[in-house]
């Protein structure tokens, strides 16, 4: 029976010990490692109320649009353009697009060059740069939009297909 308990009370006396020599480095550990776990927690918290906040101001872009208060819409999907939003980002400037809303093609091509440098993901920039190309293409700018889909074809890119058959037509 004594054999049980000795250890039992030889660890728990190593760690006591332990504690007592190395008091202050343990908490000095355990509040860095708070700290950094509630700024963590913190900076998730903004990302999602930011991401809201973004959400929020495109579907009232396109209710504003749908007003036909396009100026005023305008300026919404610009500012979310310019919010760096991996998603909405995207979507905005697609809209702009889609609906006519700036008709300058250099502000066009800055906002794509803009919302593909904010972007993290390769395929996501892919879809950005055939997206672009394909404007490029209908603005009458077949050269660089070709190069462009030339471009996602010799990487390899997941829209190399469609790029080719873009490229055919």
């Amino acid at each position: 029976m004594e054999q049980s308990t000795e250890p039992k009370i030889e660890l728990k006396n190593k760690i006591i010990y332990f504690f007592n020599k190395n008091k202050l480095k343990v908490i000095v550990f355990l509040s860095i490692f708070t700290v950094i776990l509630i700024s963590l927690t913190f900076i998730e918290i903004n990302k999602k109320k930011q991401n809201s906040l973004i959400a929020e101001k495109y579907v009232e872009a396109g209710l504003l649009f749908n007003l036909n208060k396009k100026v005023i819409s305008r300026e919404l999907y610009e500012e979310i353009i310019l919010s760096k939003n991996q998603f909405y980002s995207i979507l905005a400037l697609n809209t702009i697009i889609e609906k006519n809303l700036i008709s300058d093609s250099k502000k066009i091509l800055e906002y794509f060059k803009f919302v593909e440098n904010s972007l993290d993901d390769e395929d996501q920039k892919d879809i950005l740069i055939f997206k672009k190309s394909l404007y490029l293409i209908k603005a009458k700018n077949l050269q660089e939009g070709r190069k462009l889909l030339k471009k996602l074809i010799q990487k390899k890119s997941k829209f190399k297909k469609l790029a080719e058959k873009v490229l055919i037509e």
